[in-house]
């Protein structure tokens, strides 16, 4: 199961994204609302929750700004937590130094990019869960095999090269 933690609903666009990907690759999951500032206790009840649970999972959360979200996370459980904050829309980008720079002793794994996000999650489940690494492997399988389809199609485009280099 993959918690997505987002820090405010301002962030569901994003959390949708993960979403669906996680729903291409079969892995259940569940997004929940709750800000390291602004709701910290409810954070850590939702948090024990969680952690009570023997399912195996994988928590991302998605925070801008100063993402205390990940790191509070991190902090408080004991499954892998993955920092997927949304693009900043100001500071030249300066709020992913917050993703970025963890204290010691706190690692969520920063991944930018949300279906990736996704594809990481479901990777460390895959590691406990045969039925979700067959699934990532397939996932795997069809890009490769996409990659062969566009380079058969430009070795073949009749420009005379032939797929050679020039």
């Amino acid at each position: 199961m993959v918690v997505i933690l987002m820090g405010s609903k301002s962030d569901e666009a994003h959390c949708a994204t993960i979403a669906e990907a996680l729903d291409a690759l079969g892995v259940a999951h569940e997004s929940r609302v709750g800000s390291a500032h602004k709701t910290p206790a409810r954070v850590l009840a939702m948090l024990a929750e969680y952690e009570a649970s023997d399912r195996p999972r994988v928590y991302v959360t998605v925070a801008g700004r100063s993402n205390a979200l990940s790191g509070f996370v991190d902090g408080a459980v004991e499954a892998p937590v993955l920092a997927c904050p949304p693009p900043p829309d100001a500071f030249g980008g300066a709020d992913l130094y917050s993703s970025i720079r963890m204290p010691g002793g706190i690692a969520p794994a920063l991944v930018l990019d949300p279906a990736n996000a996704a594809l990481a999650a479901a990777k460390i489940l895959g590691l406990s869960d045969p039925a979700i690494a067959a699934r990532v492997r397939a996932f795997r399988e069809a890009n490769a095999d996409a990659i062969a389809t566009a380079d058969a199609i430009a070795a073949t485009r009749g420009d005379g090269t032939e797929g050679r280099l020039a």
